[in-house]
């Protein structure tokens, strides 16, 4: 089991920087591959950044590419999301997870764990 738990989020404004943070507990960290969904109001969950186990390669979805950096601290236990010049459709909750197994990719049909969710909520 690994539990995860998001922080970081508020209100901002647009421009602003953030930088949301996910501990996790439970099974070796280090051996889950992780990432970040986000939900505004109304839209679905999507993926919008993956890291691998190892920190090696990470993906982003293409309406935040350029702007978000996914990155992990295994001896921390920690997975990150660093978002820069904020928009106002950024708005939406955060949630953190984790690939289903051992050495896999989150991807959308990869999940195993969830965290709670963070709000982060961009002024205009």
């Amino acid at each position: 089991q690994v539990q995860l738990v998001e922080s970081g989020g508020g209100l901002v404004q647009a421009g602003d920087s953030l930088r949301l943070s996910c501990a996790a507990s439970g099974r070796t960290f280090s051996n889950y591959g992780m990432g970040w969904f986000r939900q505004a109001p109304e839209k679905e969950r999507d993926l919008i950044a993956d890291i691998s186990y190892s920190g090696g390669r990470t993906t982003y979805a293409d309406s935040v590419k350029g702007r978000f950096t996914i990155s992990r601290d295994n001896a921390k236990n920690t997975v990150y999301l660093q978002i820069n010049s904020l928009k106002f459709e950024d708005t939406a909750v955060y949630y953190c997870a984790a690939a289903r197994g051992p050495y896999s990719r989150l991807t959308t049909v990869n999940v195993g764990y969830w965290g709670q969710g963070t709000q982060v909520t961009v002024s205009s």
